[in-house]
């Protein structure tokens, strides 16, 4: 290119809901590049999404932009392309004369106006469809992520260029000789040109170019060779060295007929087994899922600033990696992930079934155009270094040989990535197909589960759902099975059709059968991991002052305060967090435990702003933090060097044997000979802090990535009440560390519930108690409250609404959908029990062996101890530890297991509490009930 003229500014404007295409009169204006819905263009739009942000201005339709330029002499004849670089359907007239119509929803649309452009003015007339796509373009065009916009973001500029030039460069790394091979495409006359080229790296200090070399070209179709030398920087993740290739083409004379700059690094991104590696070193992919949601514009940035924001939030809590969902980035998220060191996966925009000629329904059209969606995205992003990876689609169905054609083409077309099939591709039943290169799923039958939660349409439930805490887990028996089991025998089962979820709904699906044993030969990575819903931040209401609205947050506003609660919201805001974060970490210390697996992609680090409204991030949808965990502390389960112990559970009785395997998940290049491992066993609640403590040397481990540090065998010492307790590891001389809370109890505390009135069901007998001014514990089994809320420790999955709506849809078992704990901690009931004001693992046995009563219907104000946080659909008010005055006495009540309670440690501990409780001057209930109101709580 020798000269670009800038279109960005005003431009005429008409908006066509009806798509005529009569009566262009243009009775609005515009500034490009935008959206018509981000310039507030159109008619308001009065519907309120609930599932989803709302898009103030929501057009769809034919958007026509229209305005003149000015050619100046110099650029008389010259070749000319119209770029617009990011857009949806668009059809393109010079001074009325149509160029065509161009359709990529990822890539740039590039005209060529073939016989150039004369001196003076022209118009330029864009109609911009954004309706009947060839497909339904994934999360590129959905209301759950970055709306249907229409209009042009990005460059838009006229390119012009001499009758001689370069078109489609591709630089390919060559690690071996450390060079970079150069293709080309020469346009144009060969006769006395030569290729000047240069690099700059741009990420040292101070930032140097390399010696130019010169090249002659023989032909049209180029490839040339370009050597840094011996000395050159290599680029990864935690060393992301860029160059910025300089490639002229010169005439004899020297005159430069076309300059090009290339974003590039020599790296090579491969499968070894069953890991990645980069530059023949392991890493471990740390990734999120990105569906382009920004809600402050409705559309992807396309400034590299930005990008860099944005993607270093996520490098700040340990990411290294992005999966971008049915879509794909603009080329600034690449330059960003270059410049920082960040992984990309792009992904065709497409969910459902690849089809082939012998299936109902068979769409050539819609096929043709995926694969060259692909093709596109190789050719205009494929040079950029941290592109490693592109995957065909989410949760595919179909046609395997189709699949594997496809990707087939891709690798002999582009090989400096690797592919995979898609992501979840089959569910139930995966295969790996053999061009797969890597696999991105979430189990390989029924039973063998390799991530921590589940919906309950796709039962059964993750261990981080239903297990006894603990941090054993890891999931390479179920990635590779010692033997065949008979439960993965039966899952896999013949051809036939079943049912699952298929985005926000579920559709039938032909399933082939798999392999009874499948196991894989290529990187396992876990797909869409974590999904541990939190509850809104209305507070962030007003932060969404662009064309998207928070309508949903609001509706939910409204539904609490209707219900009396919404005084709790921030409460139920803070604790559902606290306990999302606990969900977080076991999950993805079990993935850095095991040692078969690749890599995981979280869904998400942030929020999600559609599809029934999930609120699954730390971050909220503009990556500002929540306030539940700090990076640094968040990269002590997330990093590239990860301290890890293997113990089976978080409460103790004093003088029982505490067993942990120390461990450490480790993927940098620093040698750790010399350095120990310090741990500490500590508490806030005993002078002095320090109970315990040792060192320990490191192993020599090379080549290993998840390395056995030391065994520790040490009795919990004696406490005198119920005692939390840190057990603290680092690396002294590195930023290596991790803690872990445990509770310690009482070894001859015994819990004596023989003196106090205790009932199951609100009898004659506790009635004429009550009368007489004596106090009861009241602790109905759980199974006979019928309108309650089961106990579930976990926060829910997702989105309660959308899964709900799925397995009623499915006639499945609707998930329990609540939240954690709100506790008042500070209540004299808890003298003796250790808690916070939200989940903490001594709750977990307790929680699992409850239900929670649903108070609705309760005309008084009677606020629970211990209240289960319900989700923002249904707002219950829940309450599992409730005390209110009846008639002449006392009652301290909930839908708890009395046997469950008395067999553990923590249960013990919880009623010997309520002992203490209800024997002191402190048990002083504000709320009378009376004898109706309480039977109608239990019945």
């Amino acid at each position: 290119m020798i000269a670009a003229l800038n279109l960005e500014g005003t431009w005429k404007l008409q908006l066509d809901e009806q798509k005529v295409e009569r009566g262009l009169n243009f009775s609005d204006v515009i500034t490009l590049p935008n959206t018509t819905s981000h310039a507030g263009k159109g008619k308001k739009n009065e519907n309120v999404l609930i599932g989803a942000l709302t898009d103030e201005y929501l057009f769809e339709g034919y958007a026509w932009f229209s305005r003149e330029i000015e050619i100046p002499e110099h650029l008389v004849d010259k070749r000319c392309f119209l770029h617009l670089e990011r857009t949806r359907v668009t059809t393109v007239w010079i001074d009325g004369v149509e160029l065509g119509t161009q359709n990529s929803l990822n890539t740039p649309h590039r005209y060529e106006i073939q016989a150039g452009l004369t001196a003076g003015t022209h118009t330029i007339t864009i109609r911009v469809d954004n309706t009947d796509y060839p497909t339904k373009g994934g999360h590129l065009t959905s209301e759950d992520t970055q709306t249907n916009w229409n209009g042009i973001t990005g460059k838009l500029e006229l390119q012009f260029f001499e009758r001689v030039f370069l078109d489609n460069i591709q630089v390919y790394p060559v690690l071996a000789t450390r060079s970079f091979e150069i293709k080309a495409l020469l346009v144009g006359e060969l006769q006395g040109l030569k290729i000047v080229v240069s690099a700059v790296a741009v990420s040292a200090d101070p930032v140097f170019t390399t010696e130019e070399q010169i090249f002659t070209p023989a032909m049209q179709e180029i490839q040339l060779r370009y050597k840094i030398g011996e000395d050159a920087m290599l680029w990864s993740d935690d060393e992301p060295n860029l160059y910025k290739l300089h490639i002229h083409l010169q005439d004899q004379n020297g005159n430069i007929l076309d300059s090009n700059q290339v974003w590039t690094g020599l790296r090579e991104f491969r499968a070894a087994g069953d890991k990645f590696t980069i530059n023949g070193h392991k890493t471990f992919l740390r990734g999120k899922h990105d569906g382009l949601i920004f809600p402050l514009t409705g559309y992807a940035p396309t400034d590299v600033d930005e990008w860099i924001r944005i993607l270093a939030i996520s490098k700040s809590y340990g990411i290294n990696h992005y999966r971008f969902h049915t879509c794909c980035p603009p080329e600034a998220a690449f330059i960003a992930a270059d410049l920082l060191g960040i992984y990309m996966e792009p992904e065709l925009p497409f969910w459902g079934t690849i089809t082939d000629e012998s299936y109902d329904g068979h769409n050539q059209a819609e096929q043709d155009y995926l694969i060259s969606e692909g093709f596109a995205m190789l050719k205009a992003f494929g040079n950029h270094p941290s592109f490693v990876m592109m995957s065909m689609g989410n949760e595919l169905w179909g046609s395997k040989d189709k699949l594997n054609s496809i990707l087939k083409e891709y690798k002999a077309y582009d090989h400096r990535h690797l592919y995979t099939e898609g992501s979840n591709n089959f569910q139930f039943v995966p295969d790996i197909l053999e061009e797969s290169e890597f696999f991105c799923g979430v189990r390989f039958s029924k039973d063998r589960l390799f991530r921590g939660s589940y919906a309950m349409c796709d039962a059964p439930l993750g261990h981080v759902q239903t297990d006894l805490p603990n941090t054993l887990k890891d999931y390479d028996s179920n990635i590779v099975p010692v033997q065949a089991s008979d439960a993965d025998s039966s899952a896999q089962t013949p051809e036939k059709e079943i049912q699952i979820q298929y985005g926000t709904g579920s559709k039938t699906v032909q399933a082939e059968a798999g392999s009874d044993q499948l196991v894989s030969h290529v990187p396992i990575i876990s797909h869409e991991i974590g999904q541990y819903a939190t509850f809104p931040n209305f507070q962030e209401i007003h932060k969404y002052t662009g064309s998207l609205k928070a309508k949903n947050f609001e509706v939910f506003q409204e539904r609490l305060e209707a219900k009396g609660l919404g005084h709790l919201a921030e409460d139920y805001f803070r604790a559902s967090g606290k306990l999302a974060v606990q969900c977080y970490k076991e999950e993805l210390e079990a993935a850095f435990r095991s040692q078969q697996l690749a890599g995981f992609q979280l869904l998400d680090l942030q929020d999600f702003s559609g599809q029934g409204t999930a609120l699954v991030g730390v971050l909220d949808a503009f990556m500002d933090s929540k306030g539940m965990i700090t990076p640094e502390e968040w990269r002590t389960f997330c990093s590239d060097a990860v301290l890890l112990a293997r113990f089976p559970k978080y409460n103790y009785q004093a003088g029982e044997l505490f067993e942990a395997r120390l461990e450490l998940s480790y993927f940098r290049r620093q040698a750790l000979d010399g350095y120990q491992l310090k741990w500490v066993l500590q508490s806030e609640q005993i002078e002095g802090g320090i109970l315990m403590g040792g060192e320990v040397n490191l192993p020599a481990f090379h080549g290993e990535n998840v390395v056995s540090i030391t065994d520790l065998r040490i009795p919990i010492p004696e406490v005198s009440d119920m005692t939390q307790v840190q057990m603290r590891l680092s690396i002294p001389g590195t930023d290596i560390h991790k803690s872990y809370d445990l509770w310690i109890y009482p070894s001859q505390q015994e819990v004596d519930l023989s003196s106090l009135n205790l009932f199951t069901e609100l009898s004659e007998q506790a009635l004429a108690l009550l009368e007489q001014g004596e106090d009861i514990l009241l602790f109905p089994n759980p199974k006979q409250i019928q309108h309650a809320v089961q106990g579930f420790y976990s926060t829910d999955f997702w989105s309660y609404p959308m899964f709900r709506s799925i397995s009623e849809h499915m006639k499945r078992e609707v998930p329990v959908g609540t939240m954690g704990l709100l506790i008042q901690k500070d209540h004299p009931v808890f003298e003796h029990f250790v808690t916070e004001e939200y989940s903490t693992y001594p709750w977990w046995s307790i929680v699992s062996a409850s239900s929670s009563i649903i108070l609705d219907e309760l005309k008084k104000d009677l606020q629970p101890i211990v209240q289960t946080i319900d989700n923002f659909e249904r707002n219950h008010k829940l309450g599992l530890l409730m005390e209110c005055q009846v008639r002449n006495g006392r009652v301290l009540m909930g839908a708890m297991n009395l046997d469950s309670l008395m067999a553990t440690l923590e249960g013990r501990q919880l009623l010997y509490s309520f002992h203490r409780y209800v024997q002191s001057a402190a048990y002083q209930p504000a709320i009378r009930l009376e004898v109706e109101e309480l039977r109608q709580l239990l019945n």
